[in-house]
């Protein structure tokens, strides 16, 4: 998102699709011109639909009058399970969200389940319900529901689960082994996890020092008043605010009163320290954690401590420290990110464990994400796209009339990007690979390039990489960046992070477009290229868009030496930031390791993603191997100047 300088939350994309499918006369695959889109006619959103739309606003709420009289006027209404669905939903939840523990719903969310079993949705409402009915701790219809819940992705319901394993006389030992898995991000735990913890401390299975850990994750997130729920009283808590607050200071103090405290209150203290000073690329964060590593306690960290730890050493260059965080990582969240195998091979290779170091990185070399191209050119192997496979015209045609596809079109045509999604990907489910491009295929045909992307991304064995990297606008595109000597494949890598194609997607801070460009940065480029009339409302026309995002792109190209990992942090960040990162660097330092210990979370992901995705566009289109550590190059430090780029 270019020059926003904002990166401290998600994207969210707010988006209009328009694809009328089902709804309105089928227009034939053989006619659609290279880049269709389809669209609905504004005329064709009707007052049912506008008045469904309403509903879902109203359950989003949790506001039952409201809910239940949209929904009286919509007994007609096709999509009946989603009008079921919004008027029973918010008789769940209060207005807060917290689960209701009243038996007044009870009847209605039975009927539901059973009309619409198998369905999207469905899993959906026994998400919901058994939310509910883990608040009642009534176990015995917990455990029935769950067995059947398909996604089971929601924290607070595997909480719940752990505490009815527990109510029933489980091992508690065992359940606590079971919690760590869960307790990650306490962002996600809910009143259902913060119950969980001082159940498990009372029964023996965890113990005080482990549940102050979980609540000390809390209060380093700014969650204090759950911390003390889930751990009570923290020893270091004073330690934890002042390393939030500065923590050179921190560190400074701490040195001189370290003594005071015990050996394990200690260790924990350097953890947290060393976090909040690797995320100022402080260089003292590298000896917080070597005190921390020679006292012990690595599985009382929190995860974002053990994360950084291992940043804090990569931006050291101290090998030793590497290893040694990743061997005390937490295993769900050692698992969870293959950047931690592939740094472990690395700290294997230093220490001249050659054959380990293959062994790690072979685990992740199938892999086609940033940390599986460099795992492979570490194993010698090229990194280029696999082998095409394609969907025959059969299977193509099967996909549209898959209820999932048609239902996901229809929600979409109305702006119901979340529960278009949800039924795009229920349909999903199960598919073999041949499916999965099938419908890939299916999906650029009636221009839903972003479920394209989503679909191709799912495939194990057989690999259509020119619909995991579709390269849709290219007649647009290739001219702007011909003329401006810009790299293709880089933009297309960037646009592909920042909107998957959707040129009329929209971030909450008012970036728009296929290259998420921001108001005031497009009006300064447009100055700056002699783009004459220019008005804001011209960010529509893709044209403009692609034109305006591209120089700005490769103005922060050139204003950043020629760097793609600099100037893709300063697209997404702000270039100050970017050069302010890069001045804070001890001695010239590869891409890779820069790119791992960029501060902030949108930033990191943004820039490894972006160009693990241009190196496999620059596969695609020149039918060769590519190297991303090439791409990546050396980044050496140099004193941060004033940018006049937005």
């Amino acid at each position: 998102m270019t020059g926003r300088h904002k990166v401290a939350g998600a994207l969210l994309l707010s988006l209009i699709f328009f694809a009328p499918h089902a709804f309105a006369e089928k227009i034939k695959k053989s006619n659609l011109p290279k880049s269709y889109t389809s669209k609905l006619a504004p005329a064709e959103i009707t007052e049912s639909d506008r008045t469904f739309i309403e509903l879902r606003e109203a359950a989003r709420k949790n506001d039952v009058f409201r809910a239940q009289q949209l929904a009286s006027n919509l007994l007609n209404y096709p999509y009946d399970d989603y009008v079921a669905y919004f008027r029973i939903k918010p008789q769940l939840f209060d207005a807060a969200g917290g689960a209701r523990a009243d038996t007044s719903a009870d009847t209605q969310v039975a009927g539901f389940l059973k009309q619409y079993e198998g369905a999207a949705l469905a899993d959906r409402m026994r998400n919901d319900w058994l939310l509910v009915l883990g608040k009642r701790k009534d176990w015995a219809n917990f455990d029935s529901e769950y067995a059947k819940f398909v996604l089971d992705d929601d924290t607070q319901v595997k909480c719940y689960a752990l505490q009815s394993k527990l109510a029933q006389g489980d091992n508690p030992t065992k359940l606590a082994i079971d919690a760590r898995a869960v307790l990650i991000n306490p962002s996600y735990f809910g009143s259902a996890c913060q119950e969980l913890v001082p159940a498990l401390v009372a029964a023996g299975g965890m113990t005080p020092s482990e549940a102050k850990a979980v609540g000390r994750a809390a209060s380093e997130m700014g969650f204090d008043s759950m911390a003390r729920r889930l751990g009570g009283e923290d020893p270091i808590a004073d330690i934890v605010k002042a390393a939030k607050s500065d923590p050179a200071k921190a560190f400074k103090d701490f040195s001189q009163n370290a003594s005071r405290y015990s050996k394990e209150n200690q260790a924990v203290a350097w953890g947290v320290i060393g976090q909040f000073l690797a995320k100022k690329l402080d260089s003292n964060a590298d000896d917080a954690y070597r005190l921390q590593q020679a006292l012990g306690y690595n599985e009382l960290l929190s995860t974002e401590s053990q994360e950084w730890k291992v940043r804090a050493g990569l931006r050291a260059k101290d090998w030793a420290l590497v290893k040694n965080a990743i061997d005390g990582m937490n295993p769900a969240v050692r698992s969870r990110d293959p950047a931690w195998t592939y740094w472990y091979g690395r700290a294997l290779k230093a220490e001249g464990q050659d054959a380990k170091a293959r062994e790690s990185y072979e685990l992740i070399a199938d892999q086609y994400h940033f940390y599986g191209q460099l795992a492979r050119e570490e194993l010698g192997k090229s990194n280029h796209a696999p082998s095409r496979t394609r969907a025959s015209e059969q299977d193509i045609d099967a996909m549209e009339s898959r209820k999932g596809f048609i239902r996901g079109e229809r929600l979409y045509a109305m702006n119901l990007r979340f529960e278009g999604n949800r039924e795009w990907n229920w349909e999903l489910r199960n598919m073999t690979d041949r499916q999965l491009l099938a419908a890939a295929e299916y999906a650029k045909r009636i221009g839903l390039y972003d479920r394209v992307v989503n679909t191709a991304d799912r495939t194990k064995q057989e690999h259509d990489f020119s619909l995991r990297y579709p390269t849709p606008y290219r007649d647009e595109l290739s001219p702007i960046a011909r003329q401006i000597d810009l790299n293709l494949a880089w933009a297309y890598g960037l646009i592909r992070q920042e909107s998957r194609f959707i040129m009329n997607a929209s971030s909450s801070v008012g970036a728009s477009g296929l290259m998420q460009v921001m108001p005031n940065t497009a009006k300064y480029v447009a100055k700056k290229i002699g783009m004459t009339n220019y008005t804001n409302d011209k960010l529509s026309d893709t044209n403009t868009n692609l034109t305006l995002g591209s120089n700005y792109l490769n103005m922060v190209l050139t204003d950043l030496d020629g760097s793609w990992v600099l100037a893709s942090a300063a697209y997404n960040a702000g270039p100050s930031r970017s050069k302010a990162w890069r001045e804070k660097l001890n001695s010239p330092t590869e891409g890779a390791i820069f790119a791992e210990t960029i501060p902030f979370n949108e930033t990191r992901t943004y820039v490894k993603n972006v160009l693990s995705n241009a190196n496999y566009y620059s596969s695609v289109m020149q039918g060769q191997a590519q190297s991303l550590k090439q791409r990546l190059g050396v980044i050496s430090p140099k004193a941060a100047t004033q940018s006049e780029l937005p």
